[in-house]
């Protein structure tokens, strides 16, 4: 069987049981696209059809896009890794650990013991944390009338750090920090920098936080799993006039423009003769920059995610933009893969052994969805079967 009858087959199912209202899905390696399809529907019951262009929310599939700018910058000078970050962005600097609560309810802090660093805000280590997976950062939230990250408030990046920087990881708000530091160096609007930097040059233009015209003809609506397992449509958009413009989640995007920024990492920083990263740099994306600290798993506090981690019990690590796998897994990719994921269940990997990089998207909360998280894997797990 060919890759393309096997993923057809494996992506039209789920579509056909109602598993997922549509999926969008591409492979890709290094010299070029291996499979692409769509199944299904845009909006449920809308009679809109999924297609290989469809626009989507891309969710935290756009830190990768903010860490590769922070590594260009760093390239050309304009940024270092281990340097205090409160010296590009200044706010940085007040920003206190939590020790607790008053008796009032309010927020104790504390100064933290080091100073935050780029590369601790690349990896997760830096302290933050999101109010999806951290109760005490909820409680903040609730306590100081803190508005969500997926609301672009300034005022959002204030919450306190609950660790000390470096301790060990925890999934947060540290790469929308990067995107401020990459607009503080660079002395462009986030979206603008990318659009110069990542998006011309690699062709990707149905890619932004505004969605154009052209983008929302063509744009999926997300939709919400209830406890029954009935799917509803339930839209969201990221605010199109933003106080700041969210490095660590709110770009639209296409499968086919994201493919070509993952086929950029896979020729070590180049793309049709155009380059965006050195081979260094890009080599550096695929090393452990975390230490002796590991991924863990995402504990969830909020109807939009399920408890998830990715290939539980093996190692993983984080590098200057992706999560490491450290060990082969199930699906067939083998150990030093490179991947991560959007809150509307969009997946992607980089494979540098293989030469392969896939990418599939639905709009479904919650996160880790019982239906399309595994639909995701057994695509993985399907491409590979027609190369080994």
């Amino acid at each position: 069987m060919g890759m393309k009858v096997k993923l057809d087959q494996i992506l039209s199912d789920a579509t056909k049981q109602g598993d997922v209202p549509g999926v969008v899905a591409t492979v890709g390696n290094r010299e070029g696209v291996l499979y692409e399809a769509a199944f299904g529907e845009r909006c449920l019951g809308a009679g809109l059809t999924m297609n290989v262009d469809t626009v989507w929310w891309i969710a935290s599939m756009t830190k990768a896009i903010t860490s590769v700018a922070a590594v260009q910058c760093v390239e050309r000078g304009l940024l270092e890794l281990d340097t205090p970050a409160k010296e590009v962005c200044p706010e940085l600097g007040n920003i206190g650990v939590l020790e607790g609560f008053d008796e009032n309810g309010q927020p104790n802090t504390r100064p933290p013991k080091c100073d935050i660093t780029l590369r601790q805000l690349l990896t997760h280590t830096a302290g933050f944390g999101y109010n999806d997976f951290n109760p005490d950062i909820q409680k903040v939230h609730d306590v100081l009338s803190i508005p969500s990250v997926l609301d672009c408030k300034n005022r959002t990046l204030t919450v306190p750090l609950v660790f000390d920087p470096g301790e060990r990881w925890e999934y947060g708000i540290n790469i929308d920090w990067v995107g401020k530091m990459v607009e503080a160096a660079s002395g462009k609007r986030l979206g603008d920098y990318f659009r110069q930097n990542i998006f011309e040059p690699l062709g990707m233009n149905s890619t932004g936080f505004k969605i154009s015209d052209n983008m929302r003809s063509r744009l999926a609506s997300t939709h919400f799993r209830g406890e029954d397992g009935e799917l509803t449509v339930f839209p969201i958009e990221i605010p199109q006039d933003p106080e700041f413009e969210m490095g660590g989640g709110g770009l639209y995007s296409t499968v086919q423009d994201y493919l070509q920024f993952l086929r950029m990492i896979l020729n070590y920083g180049q793309l049709g003769g155009n380059r965006v990263l050195t081979p260094e740099g890009v080599v550096s994306l695929g090393l452990n920059h975390m230490g002796d600290s590991r991924v863990t798993r995402l504990n969830s506090f909020t109807k939009f995610a399920n408890d998830s981690e990715f290939f539980p019990g093996m190692k993983k690590s984080w590098s200057l933009a992706f999560q490491i796998n450290h060990e082969s897994t199930d699906t067939g990719r083998p150990a030093g893969g490179l991947m991560w994921a959007g809150l509307a269940n969009s997946y992607f990997w980089i494979d540098q052994s293989t030469g392969l990089a896939g990418v599939y998207a639905t709009q479904i909360f919650p996160f880790a969805d019982k239906k399309s998280f595994p639909l995701y894997l057994a695509f993985e797990k399907g491409v590979y079967s027609q190369i080994n």
